[in-house]
């Protein structure tokens, strides 16, 4: 088990067969940093361009296509003290008559600063916002957007979201949860990236508090069994992702990925399964601004069988 410490000097707004920056065995670690979805680093300069550039492809020896990448964030905090964000509603995530009278093509062109105090834990609109005054929040520091390769030699934008993990802002991708991904191609080639010191859920705005991070986290390697979607679990949940347009679709895929699981992994029939599901089961939005929704399905540790 060794400990990396890698400084990227480059970022991709794809995930797919990019070069790899390290190679890493299972159990390692890997200490790096992120820049915002703009592009900026933690000193504000432009470094990358959006959408939501990636730290990586970190490639994970032993990894095959048809296996399970596991990857453990062991920390993720904002590493500058600044981040900006939308202050509108996106228009697709309104009826249609409201979303007329927003004032988008302003939006586009206008952000909100906030100031991130680490130490305090807080996140503070810079300027007041009429009723809302000096309007401050606790921080939640989570990624909206990492993933392995792409099936198929695909080159996926990171504003979108599929199989491979990509831009799902979920708020449940935090410091202290394990993801699951499958594996398309040699090494997984994983990357990380969009930083959000906090964001509500389904991204309404198009954005969350982006900001640059300091990123830790440690890899495992399962062989075999790749889940058809992203997973995850924390110390209360463990919980599926579905990716897909429209949030029917998403929520179908989640379900199912939960079904899968259960019996997989828990050893449960479908009746058991289907009966865990259909009265424990919880559901999360977590990205619906972007082209690809994202749902999820998650399951309470105390209703899991011993």
């Amino acid at each position: 088990m060794t400990i990396h410490q890698f400084r990227p000097d480059h970022y991709h707004q794809t995930l797919g067969r990019h070069p790899a920056v390290l190679r890493i065995r299972p159990g390692d670690t890997v200490v790096t940093t992120t820049i915002d979805a703009g592009g900026n680093d933690m000193h504000g300069a432009r470094v990358g361009e959006r959408p939501n550039p990636q730290t990586g492809p970190f490639f994970i020896e032993g990894a095959e296509p048809g296996d399970t990448l596991v990857v453990h964030f062991d920390r993720l905090a904002p590493n500058r003290a600044t981040g900006w964000a939308r202050p509108l509603l996106a228009p697709n995530v309104v009826e249609p008559e409201v979303a007329t009278a927003l004032p988008w093509q302003e939006q586009q062109r206008a952000y909100v600063e906030w100031r991130i105090d680490v130490g305090a834990g807080t996140a503070s609109l810079a300027e007041p916002e009429g009723r809302l005054g000096d309007f401050t929040l606790p921080l939640e520091p989570m990624l909206g957007c990492f993933g392995v390769a792409a099936p198929g030699g695909q080159a996926i934008s990171t504003a979108t979201s599929g199989p491979h993990g990509g831009n799902m802002d979920y708020r449940g991708f935090k410091e202290g949860a394990t993801v699951y991904l499958p594996v398309f191609e040699p090494g997984a080639l994983f990357c990380v990236g969009d930083g959000h010191a906090l964001q509500g859920d389904g991204e309404m705005t198009g954005t969350g508090i982006e900001t640059s991070f300091d990123v830790q986290f440690t890899v495992g390697l399962r062989k075999g069994g790749a889940p058809g979607w992203p997973r995850g679990e924390n110390r209360d949940y463990i919980f599926a992702v579905g990716n897909a347009r429209p949030l029917d679709q998403a929520a179908q895929h989640a379900t199912s990925e939960m079904l899968r699981w259960l019996q997989a992994d828990y050893g449960l029939s479908v009746r058991e399964a289907s009966l865990l599901i259909g009265y424990c089961g919880e559901y999360d939005l977590g990205n619906m601004y972007d082209p690809a929704y994202t749902m999820v399905c998650k399951i309470p540790r105390r209703a899991l069988p011993r």
